[in-house]
Parts: structure tokens; sequence; C-alpha cells
């Protein structure tokens, strides 16, 4: 088999397992309320098991650090998966409290290193790819997010219970994703790669940390943004904007095809103009919805907002990871499971955030969080990479020769 062939085996292998992932969360937090009901958690102890699930999948992401240093990410993909799926049946099969708890702790504990792994896996075959391709496998995220989502309103239009409702999905995606994950493609020589001024493959060295916080900081304060619009934009729009109960579902199905559709020609933008660039004017875009959002004098406009939070929000993240394995070429997968906690930081605080502001204050000065949170973004645009990391035609070119940093899939330790 040549390289060309198992590359285009293991990117395609690999956006199926993006999109699965996307499937499978949205299965679950647009069921919150029916999992509520069934298990009789009350309002006060609700956000302790959702906040237990970011938690337990941030310590589940340090443990990949470690555990890549003897496995290959394909390893621990190859098994994570599985288990998300299995852990979301679980959510829909218990029958008492404790049924749930452990559930969830389960499905967070597997998600922290599927996130990490899958990440890790995307940064590898960018490299060896030479041109950008992050924001494709992010894009079959998006995508899986907003079937999984239809899926999940379907089955509580249809009075479908959760195990029933989730049945189908994992009886149909999870022979899928054990097929699948033959094709994983792992990068070779692991252990005896270098990073920039010789940091180590086994840790970012002296310093290292400090060169990726930007990055971290970038991370949690684009998922503030984005836990914003999940948690508050329904609620925003009906009693802020005066829309009716309908309505105020649309703008988050507005956010995530908008987030396809940005994540879907991005790589373009980034061979095009660089990833500094894009990641300079989403930044500018999701500020610029977060103020429309605030200021908009009726329901239109606000869904304007949501619009450009969309377009904006969707490149920060892939290429966020994109760039710590550019700042870090030998030493990429300790720091991308280091840079995928700070998305859960970012999940963690963005909602209550918002909502404390919006209690103590207004809903529309609780926008302008956010906004400025995503500004910070300027900032630091500069460790996305010199301005002609942009992984175009020519880059190509002069890294024809890496295509060969792949190993022959994800077989092996």
């Amino acid at each position: 088999m040549t390289d060309d062939v198992r590359l285009r085996g293991g990117r395609g292998a690999l956006g199926f397992s993006f999109f699965v992932q996307g499937v499978t969360f949205a299965l679950l937090v647009t069921r919150i309320p029916a999992i509520q009901d069934r298990y009789g958690i009350s309002d006060g102890l609700l956000p302790v098991f959702l906040a237990a699930v970011p938690v337990l999948a941030g310590v589940a992401s340090v443990g990949t650090e470690h555990l890549v240093k003897r496995v290959a990410p394909s390893v621990v993909l190859r098994w994570a998966q599985p288990v998300v799926l299995l852990s979301l049946l679980g959510v829909g099969a218990g029958e008492r409290l404790w049924h749930v708890a452990v559930a969830l702790g389960a499905f967070g504990l597997s998600v922290g290193a599927l996130d990490a792994s899958m990440n890790m896996l995307g940064v590898s075959l960018q490299r060896a790819y030479g041109r950008s391709i992050m924001l494709g496998f992010h894009a079959a995220y998006s995508l899986g997010g907003i079937l999984g989502a239809s899926a999940a309103w379907y089955g509580a239009h249809a009075h479908l219970g959760l195990f029933v409702g989730y049945l189908p999905a994992v009886a149909v995606l999870l022979p899928l994703v054990l097929v699948g994950s033959r094709s994983y493609v792992d990068r070779a020589g692991r252990a005896d790669r270098t990073g920039p001024e010789g940091l180590p493959e086994k840790g970012l060295g002296a310093g290292g940390f400090a060169l990726l916080l930007p990055l971290c900081l970038v991370m949690a304060c684009a998922y503030i943004g984005d836990s914003t619009v999940a948690n508050w934009s329904a609620k925003y729009l009906q009693d802020v904007l005066g829309s009716s109960e309908q309505t105020a579902t649309v703008p988050y199905n507005v956010y995530m095809v908008t987030t396809l559709v940005g994540r879907a020609v991005g790589d373009l933008g980034v061979r095009r103009l660089g990833a500094v660039a894009v990641v300079r004017g989403g930044a500018l875009l999701a500020a610029c919805g977060f103020a429309v959002v605030a200021a908009a004098p009726g329901v239109w406009t606000g869904m304007l907002g949501f619009t450009l939070l969309g377009v904006g929000l969707c490149v920060i993240v892939p290429q966020t990871f994109a760039a710590a394995g550019r700042l870090f070429p030998g030493a990429s997968d300790t720091a991308v499971a280091r840079l995928n906690i700070f998305n859960y930081v970012g999940f963690l605080i963005g909602s209550p955030l918002v909502g404390a502001i919006g209690d103590a204050w207004s809903y529309r000065g609780a926008m302008l969080v956010p906004m400025v949170l995503v500004l910070i973004t300027l900032f630091h645009a500069r460790s996305f990479g010199p301005r002609d990391a942009r992984y175009g035609v020519d880059h190509e070119r002069r890294a024809g020769d890496r295509a060969v940093d792949v190993g022959r899939g994800g077989n092996g330790v």
C-alpha cells in the first residue's frame, strides 16, 4: 500500500471518528431534560452532574498525555470511542441515580481520551499532508452534531425513551467505528524526534508550557464563547428579544450550520491567507457577532449576531490544535493533550459566568464578556505560526518528503 493511499485511508477514518463524536455528544446534551426527568435529578444536583463530565474529561486528557508515551494515539482512540458510545447507551439504560452517575463518569473519562487522541492524530496527519486539513475534521464533527441533534429532536417528538432513542445510533456507529479504526495512521519515529530548540519528545521541556500558554488561553476563550451560544442563545432570544418558544430554538441550529460551512471552507482560507490571518478574521467576526447580539433591537438582528458567531468561532479551535502541533513538532502529542484540557476549562467557566453576570446586571451586558474574551485572541495571533505557515501548494511541494513521517497504520505501540 502506497503512502498516499494509506494517508487517504487514515484521513477518512479519522474524519468519520470526528463525525461519530459529533453525533454522540449531540445526542447526550440535547436530551439533558429527558435524562433529568428519567432519573429524578433535582435542579440543584443537575449542575454537579453536568460539571463532572468535563472535569473527568480533563483528567483523562492529562492521563492520555502520559499514556501515548507507551502506546500510539490510534490505540487510545480505537478503544476510547466504543466506550463513549456504550456509555451513552448506559445513560439511557439505567434506572437509578447511581446508574446514570457511573455512565456519565465513564462518558467523561472516555471522551477526554477520545478528544485528545483524535486531535493528536489530526495534527500529525496535517503535518504529513503538508497542507491544512484540521478544519475539515472539525467540520465532520459539526455535521455529526447537526445530525445527532436532529435525531434527538425526532426522539423527543416521537416520545421515545432514552434507550430506544440511543440504541439505533450506537448499533450502527459502533461496528463502523471498530472497522474504521483499522485505518488510523500514526506518526512514525515518535521516540526519536525532538521539537524546537531541542525540546524532547517526552515533554515540552523547560519553558515549554509558557510557549503553549497563549494557545491555552485562546482555547479557553473560544469555548467560553461556544458554551455561551449553546446554553444561553434560546433564553436570550425568548427573554430579552421577545421571541416565541419555537423561534428561540433557531439560533443554535443556525450557529451549528454556519459552523459547519465555515469549517468546510476554512482549510482553503488557511492555505491561501495563512493561519494567523484566518484566526484574526474569525476572532473579529465572533466579537462583532457578540456585539450585534448585545445591541440587537429585535429577534432577526439577534439571529444575524448568532450567524456571525458561528462563522467566526468555528475556525479558532481547529487552528489552535494545529498551531500547537507546529509549535512543538517533536512533542505534538503532549502539546495537544495539555491544550485539550482548556477546552473543558472554557466549557466549565462559560455558562456559569454569563448566567451570573446576567442575573447580577443584564443579559445584554453579559454578552459583552465573551466578546472581550474572544478579542484576546488578537493579541496572541502570532502564536498561530509565521505568516507563511498556511500549508498551501508551495508548502506542500517543500514538504513532500515529510509524508514519510507516518507509520503504517494505527496498529502498533
